[in-house]
């Protein structure tokens, strides 16, 4: 089993409805800015421990660091829901650092959807954030308006399907079993970190069946179309510094089958005003789990300058 280095600290944060779990590290520090770490979709923020430990004691030593589970994952408890919006996960966090850091900028940093979400909310609150950290998140293929009739003809099936308990995700017998699934998406991830991550992604149920700690119904689509125009509106209005952080692997072509291309990715980014790009050798989409050490380094250069 993986040895943290670092013992996270949870709190329960009421917003929005919900009552939100935070994971923590260390303590806040007047005059220096909170870091804010945002998890992906079917993630959770336990997630970010291997890079939390990864992370030299000089950079640590002043830093309170501030995980979020996300509505509809991990630990945090909130009202049913059929469908998920991503402009909730923006209130979400505005919401939570005017209680966590209402009177100072903070540095924020994404993974996938977390990082399309902290690209969107740096475009939002410009003034909120100090330095931006986007690990992988690309954002959604361009759309045309003719595909709004099927997108939404797609969201009503989906919604049908989840509530007939059609879109359930697979129990698992044990732990083990879990961090097999793990381990089998994400080729890369030791045993150990598996097995750690297992008891994090996961619990069991009152039958004993370890259930994902993420909800279903985050399987259904937005039934509205992405336009490409306003994302890099919301870019270009971003004034902090901004990191983009990307895998070897290019993991953008497998999911959307030339539907979307990196190249187009990197065409769109270029709106960022103040932006700089980093490359993760022997990494794939997870390479916060891949390559904890490597990333740590690229993220405490990029917010000590």
């Amino acid at each position: 089993m993986y040895q943290e280095r670092r013992t996270s600290s949870s709190q329960w944060v009421p917003l929005r409805g919900f009552r939100y779990h935070v994971r923590t590290w260390g303590s806040p520090m007047p005059g220096t800015p909170a870091l804010v770490l945002a998890h992906g979709w079917m993630d959770v923020a336990a997630s970010w421990q291997f890079v939390v430990d990864a992370l030299s004691d000089a950079f640590v030593k002043d830093r309170f660091i501030i995980a979020p589970d996300w509505r509809g994952y991990g630990l945090t408890e909130g009202p049913p829901t059929d469908c998920y919006w991503l402009p909730d996960y923006l209130g979400d966090l505005d919401a939570l650092m005017d209680i966590l850091s209402p009177d100072q900028a903070f540095d924020l940093v994404g993974h996938s959807m977390g990082g399309n979400v902290v690209m969107h909310y740096a475009g939002c609150r410009p003034e909120r954030i100090r330095r931006l950290i986007n690990l992988e998140g690309f954002g959604m293929p361009a759309t045309r308006p003719s595909q709004a009739p099927t997108r939404m003809t797609q969201w009503l099936n989906e919604i049908k399907a989840l509530n007939n308990g059609e879109s359930d995700l697979r129990p698992y017998p044990d732990a083990q079993g879990v961090a097999a699934r793990l381990m089998k998406t994400n080729k890369r991830l030791t045993p150990d970190k598996a097995n750690w991550l297992a008891q994090h992604w996961a619990a069991p149920d009152a039958g004993g069946q370890w259930r994902i700690l993420g909800d279903p119904a985050h399987k259904v689509i937005n039934p509205y179309l992405g336009r490409v125009e306003e994302i890099i509106e919301l870019y270009k209005s971003i004034t902090a510094p901004t990191l983009f952080i990307e895998a070897a692997d290019d993991s953008l072509s497998g999911w959307w089958k030339g539907r979307f291309s990196l190249a187009e990715f990197h065409e769109r980014i270029q709106s960022v005003p103040k932006l700089e790009k980093a490359l993760v050798p022997d990494a794939g989409h997870m390479l916060h789990h891949d390559q904890p050490a490597v990333l740590a380094e690229l993220m405490a250069s990029f917010l000590q300058n």
